[in-house]
């Protein structure tokens, strides 16, 4: 069969297979290690190593020569420690493994993540729940057999030995494959060394464990999940399956009880201590020396944050940094972080814009938006974009002096930690990314090698801004379009955290393969996303409806002024997870505007989203339930009069399928005619390469119908 976009874009899991990603630096700066896939649909993930500098860690042309290899060294490959192509792929996994790669969104197989000693000489990560380690010096790996099914391996500092998680128990495991238990208890609701469900989903932190600078201590995470409200998900599609308990902690209703414990390897113990009644979300944790720890703690409400510093031997804790926000302090990725020095290096909003802070002092230039820090050492590295510009990401250094803007290509960076540093870029003008060294740390010249298939489509895209709020939009057409009319399909995330203009190729690959079936295409990041500044950003506190739709309009209308070929008359829109909720408001509420919707995995009903986001944006539903009652989707089911399609993935663990059947139900009871389409066995993801391609054609089919005249 010839191959489609459709079918290429599932096969190659959206053009990410094949592109080296998990990337870091060895402490000497020789090393560069990372993941990657043989080929553009090889769903396996192999790690490699790339030797940047010889150990004397001078720069140049002479590597080679030196005896240091030039490319890519395969370190581990999973089809041959595994001796199966099926297992390789992730066929037999602990269900720990599982989450975590729900929460991160990860679709591939092989090796997805690793972690390795403070040198980067050793190397940690799982198949199929068994340990497997890795020199990266020598290039071999082998199996470690230790009691599992292990879960989240990480070799401790001075590699001597490593820790992992096995079910709910933290375990300690020795390079001759010896283990033992570090903590653990009976009560299945007591989990040790692992991340809850919001940290995971909501905090960014996927951790649950943390070595000490010396290895001699394990600072650990204690959930107790059985305050939690328990849920089941089952599987319609066989009865005979038991269904799935899983603890939820929809909004407004109790969290887990998250502790931290320092946990010596000779046996003693202490529990970190501080106000967890006022301060119960536990965001990050990391360690500065042996004697100093540092704590990101979180009000239930999200309006006050404090930066603790612990001792590890008394478990006390004194605050070194407080922010507070009449809407939300936002989590951002990287901080809290300490320089070298000892100063204090945090992310704030302050004068309407996100800032570094460094012992109290911005040292941001005015122009620019922080949204993750990177690197910290003597000198920092962070990522930002210009204020006004939410469609690029640059990285930034800081010297100790002043800051600069070490990356002008248009496109989204990202950067490496260590140094000297890689970073990746893409653009818009070119499919997929490129890896290469970042000349002001010493790496001219190196480039990691992509083997990412070559997308079928290419974007025929223009940037716009639109409204008093200058709503970033992306206006995709066919190629060479005769001007006659086209349907309009609207095609946003359009919420807090999430961007979908940006200058990227591949963020317009589906875009475009909607265009080229006879579509114009707009793209808006309206208010609430991220980039933009403090009061774009907070826009959609209290509500989650007027703003995003509003905003969605607006895009509509300027783009069509600009665009005569866009035919009003012919709009429809679609989306996924806020998206989803996004599509289905657009059609209940401006009937006027929009003529049809698909709406992938929505959140119809708020009060059935977690704590952690829904909180932060709506407040607590049992102070004040007013936000929630306007936002919610159930109450205007009667105002249905379009053609609505709601997708949902039947596993789906982070918007339950209860949304979409809840919102059907309504829909049903008032009389409403739509279509539901259930996704058998599918979560919050659709890496299944039969449902992925199947999904856009059908997608396509239900506009074109909806759409027909």
């Amino acid at each position: 069969m010839s191959d489609t976009f459709p079918r290429q874009y599932a096969r190659t899991q959206r053009l990410t297979l094949g592109e080296p990603r998990n990337v870091s630096v060895s402490a000497d700066g020789t090393r560069a290690m990372f993941l990657r896939s043989r080929a553009g649909d090889d769903p396996v993930n192999c790690l490699w190593v790339r030797h940047l500098l010889p150990a004397d860690g001078t720069a140049g042309e002479g590597t080679a020569d030196a005896g240091i290899p030039t490319d890519d060294v395969l370190v581990a490959d999973p089809v041959a420690l595994l001796a199966s192509a099926d297992a390789a792929a992730g066929e037999d996994l602990p269900p720990e493994e599982r989450a975590r790669r729900e929460r991160m969104r990860e679709g591939a197989g092989g090796i997805t993540s690793y972690a390795t000693d403070r040198a980067g000489t050793v190397a940690a990560f799982t198949l199929a729940g068994r340990l497997f380690v890795a020199g990266l010096l020598s290039a071999r790996a082998r199996e470690l057999p230790v009691e599992g099914p292990v879960f989240d391996p990480r070799p401790d500092p001075t590699a001597r030995r490593l820790a992992y998680v096995s079910g709910s128990r933290l375990r300690i495991a020795e390079l001759d494959g010896s283990s033992w238990e570090l903590a653990g208890e009976a009560d299945p609701d007591v989990t040790w060394g692992s991340a809850d469900f919001v940290a995971a989903e909501e905090m960014h932190r996927f951790r649950g464990y943390w070595w000490s600078p010396d290895g001699t201590a394990v600072a650990a995470c204690r959930v107790d999940n059985s305050p939690v409200q328990q849920w089941w998900i089952g599987d319609p599609a066989d009865p005979r399956r038991e269904p799935q308990a899983v603890r939820y902690p929809a909004a407004g209703t109790p969290n887990p009880d998250v502790t931290l414990h320092v946990l010596a390897l000779d046996g003693g113990s202490v529990e970190v201590m501080w106000d967890r009644d006022a301060l119960p979300y536990l965001a990050t944790v990391s360690w500065v020396t042996p004697d100093r720890l540092l704590l990101g703690v979180q009000s239930r409400d999200q309006r006050t944050s404090v930066v603790l510093e612990a001792d590890p031997v008394t478990g006390d804790t004194a605050p070194l940094f407080t922010d507070v926000d009449d809407a939300w302090v936002e989590l951002v990725p990287g901080s809290p972080a300490v320089l070298d020095d000892g100063r204090l290096v945090v992310a704030a909003d302050r004068e309407g814009r996100r800032c570094l802070l460094v012992d109290g002092v911005d040292v941001t230039p005015p122009e620019v938006q922080v949204r993750s820090i990177a690197h910290v050492g003597h000198d920092l590295t962070f990522l930002g974009n210009p204020l006004g510009d939410a469609t690029v990401l640059h990285v930034y250094h800081w010297d100790g002096v002043s800051v600069t803007q070490v990356t002008h290509d248009d496109g989204v960076h990202a950067v490496s930690d260590g140094r000297p540093a890689l970073v990746r870029v893409a653009r818009l003008d070119r499919p997929g990314a490129e890896w290469r060294g970042a000349e002001w740390t010493g790496a001219s010249g190196i480039t990691l090698r992509s083997v990412a298939e070559t997308p079928l489509v290419r974007p025929n895209v223009t940037l716009h801004e639109y409204g008093e709020h200058r709503i970033a939009t992306a206006v995709v057409l066919p190629h060479d379009h005769d001007g006659s009319k086209l349907p309009v399909l609207l095609d946003p995330y359009g919420g807090p955290h999430a961007q979908r203009v940006v200058q990227s190729c591949n963020a317009f690959l589906t875009p475009q393969w909607f265009a080229d079936q006879g579509f114009a295409v707009v793209v808006a990041d309206g208010r609430g996303t991220p980039g933009r500044g403090t009061a774009f950003e907070r826009a959609v506190h209290l509500d989650l409806a007027t703003a995003v739709l509003d905003d969605q309009v607006t895009a509509l209308h300027g783009a069509a002024s600009e665009h005569p070929e866009l035919d009003l008359s012919r709009v429809a829109i679609r989306g996924w997870s806020f998206g989803g909720y996004l599509a289905a408001l657009a059609v209940l509420q401006r009937p006027d505007v929009f003529h049809a919707a698909v709406a992938g995995a929505p959140v119809t009903e708020w009060r059935l989203y977690d704590t952690h986001y829904t909180e932060r944006y709506l407040g607590d539903p049992t102070v004040d339930a007013a936000p929630y009652a306007r936002t919610s989707l159930l109450p205007l089911a009667q105002q249905l009069t379009r053609p609505l399609l709601l997708v949902h993935g039947l596993a789906d663990d982070n918007v339950v399928a209860a949304h979409t059947l809840q919102l059907s139900s309504a829909l049903l009871a008032a009389g409403r005619p739509h279509e539901v389409l259930p996704l058998v066995g599918v979560s919050h993801m659709t890496p299944q390469e039969v449902v992925a391609e199947n999904l856009l054609l059908h997608q396509l089919d239900f506009l074109r119908r909806a759409l027909a005249r």
